[in-house]
């Protein structure tokens, strides 16, 4: 008897007799669930990663602190002109006195609007070209002419933060492969479960021609489509979940959230997601069936 005989009788059967016991789909389904949730807070992270490197690279703030107006104003006027001077900076921005008091107000309340409060002059600096020869060069020559300019560069506070993005998105990672791992595992059970459950079934198989590698085909695509629906379950439900927490987030107007946002690739990865489980599954699956047989039948 040829394979295709046995395939439309046995096949639909050969791991459940009944569709309600096929405890599989609902497995893969909690598994791909908490996988692109994992993957989605990885690329999420990752993301948000780079626009802060992005955002952060070559960016400084000059700080002029002067409790005398007139020397301040002085001192900044004189720090602007040497920044628009130097080739090694691409643009500079003088911060609004009324803008540094607007971020006061909520510590100081309307005292941070006070004219007379001696606030610090600031000065925002973009860098041609990212590298620390260069911002040397740039702190040089501040210092040099107004001795007590502070600099700050950006990348050198926000540092730890960034790094703290790259470990949740290492920890992401990690979690989709241990899901990846304990999918094989289930799939592994499942498949061995299936053989012991229709022994007499693949005796007949054998006895009508049938190969271990043809008996084990019957058991992967069982295994995968199972998979496939279950893990396609799941993912619609994950990426609802990450659709709805990415509106909310949108709605605190926060620039770093923003930059957690998920693009066009990043959804198309997740989407394939329940495809990749599949596979895998059923690569497990004809790993564990023929290894079965040979060793048992």
């Amino acid at each position: 008897m040829k394979l295709r005989v046995v395939r439309s009788a046995a096949g639909r059967r050969v791991l459940d007799a009944q569709r309600d016991t096929r405890s599989m789909r609902w497995i893969m389904a909690i598994m791909l669930f908490l996988t692109v949730l994992s993957a989605s807070l990885g690329l999420g992270m990752a993301a948000a990663s780079r626009l802060l490197d992005r955002q952060l690279a070559g960016r400084l703030t000059v700080q002029i602190v002067e409790a005398n107006a007139a020397r301040r104003e002085a001192a900044a006027a004189q720090a602007l002109a040497i920044l628009r001077a130097l080739p090694e900076v691409a643009m500079t921005r003088p911060v609004d006195r009324a803008a540094l008091a607007g971020l006061l107000r909520p510590w100081l309340g309307e005292e941070g609007a006070d004219p007379d409060l001696p606030i610090p002059a600031m000065i925002d600096v973009d860098l041609a070209q990212h590298s620390d020869a260069g911002f040397a060069r740039v702190r040089a020559a501040v210092i040099a002419a107004v001795p007590t300019a502070r600099i700050d560069r950006h990348e050198s506070w926000l540092a730890p933060v960034s790094g703290f993005l790259a470990i949740l998105s290492g920890v992401a990672a990690g979690l989709v492969m241990m899901m990846a791992a304990a999918t094989a595992i289930v799939v592994l059970l499942a498949a061995r479960a299936g053989l012991d459950t229709h022994r007499y079934t693949i005796d007949v198989l054998h006895m009508l021609g049938s190969t271990d590698v043809q008996i084990a085909r019957l058991f992967q695509r069982r295994i995968a489509l199972d998979a496939l629906i279950g893990g396609a379950m799941g993912t619609a439900l994950a990426m609802g979940a990450v659709l709805l927490l990415g509106l909310q987030a949108a709605r605190l107007g926060s620039d770093l959230l923003d930059g957690v946002g998920l693009g066009p690739l990043e959804w198309l990865a997740l989407a394939l997601l329940p495809v990749a489980f599949a596979l895998l599954a059923m690569l497990s699956a004809r790993v564990a069936v023929e290894s079965a047989l040979r060793k048992v039948l």
